[in-house]
């Protein structure tokens, strides 16, 4: 994609995060923005303060688990601005940590609604639309490094991101067969700096469950986990490698290359036939990690 001034983009779990940076990228770039989020204040406080910046931008609170209120969000974007050319399905929350086991029924309901089903909902709500403007466009899905490198305690969360990323491959193949105009990416970031950490903050109330007990190897885990997100790349960093992707039609966004080995390692483990391999030394140090809105 080469033209972007005056053209329109969805950015979803746009309040915060990836997704800010990615809209505040598209709107420097001369774009109109749409913000979606669940979260009504911290959306609210995004399009009041990018308005401020000088970008046209609009907000539209979106429950990206629901495909009614993600067909919401393409009616009042195409209202507003008449079409829409790049699509960012970012929104997601960490759904839940702890044994496979022992995951709550709620822990996976919520997860696969926002992470998976979010992604869903946008590819079936504004792939259509794009396909019939007949102008350049691009699709970009968030996953995470979680969709390429499998970890302990984090099935929910490895499942959902898994997931996006090979049906972000079968629609870009798709695309591609049919030549169509609209290109597709997959962003799978380790850690940033986010707030995907506190996403509990929107788990809705019929979701809710009572806080686990965690083992000391799972605390050590998490521990670094968390750390990581503190200390993450910033979101500014990776929104300007999505937008690079975006104009060279890259499809594997990889804004940590460094974690590239432990997908070999992965890999090799496949093609050798042996166990999987740990990806946890020990030390509170993982070297699979999240990466989200």
């Amino acid at each position: 994609m080469k033209e972007f001034k005056e053209r329109v983009a969805v950015v979803t779990g746009g309040a915060s995060g990836i997704g800010r940076a990615m809209a505040e990228r598209f709107a420097t770039a001369g774009m109109k923005v749409v913000l979606a989020d669940i979260e009504e204040t911290a959306l609210r406080q995004a399009e009041q303060e990018m308005q401020a910046a000088g970008a046209t931008v609009l907000g539209v609170q979106t429950d990206v688990a629901k495909a009614e209120s993600v067909e919401a969000l393409a009616r009042k974007t195409l209202e507003a601005f008449g079409g829409v050319h790049i699509v960012c399905n970012n929104a997601g929350v960490g759904g839940g940590f702890g044994p496979t086991w022992a995951q709550p029924l709620q822990n996976w309901e919520w997860a696969f609604g926002v992470n998976l089903w979010g992604v869903i909902h946008g590819i079936r709500t504004f792939t259509p639309i794009m396909l019939k403007q007949e102008t350049e466009g691009h699709i970009v899905n968030t996953a995470s490094m979680a969709g390429l490198i499998s970890s302990p305690f984090m099935s929910v969360y490895d499942a959902t991101k898994f997931a996006v990323v090979t049906i972000s491959e079968s629609l870009h193949l798709e695309l591609a067969m049919q030549r169509a105009k609209v290109k597709v990416s997959v962003l799978c970031p380790g850690f940033v700096n986010t707030n995907i950490a506190t996403s509990e903050r929107n788990r809705p109330a019929t979701l809710q469950v009572e806080t686990p007990q965690f083992s000391e190897v799972e605390i050590s885990f998490a521990t670094g986990i968390f750390a990581g997100i503190a200390s993450g790349t910033p979101p500014a960093e990776v929104a300007d490698k999505v937008f690079a992707a975006v104009q060279n039609e890259q499809f594997y966004i990889l804004p940590h290359p460094e974690l590239l080995p432990v997908v070999r390692m992965r890999m090799d483990a496949i093609l050798g036939q042996h166990n999987p391999p740990s990806v946890f030394d020990g030390s509170a140090t993982p070297f699979a990690l999240p990466g989200d809105k």
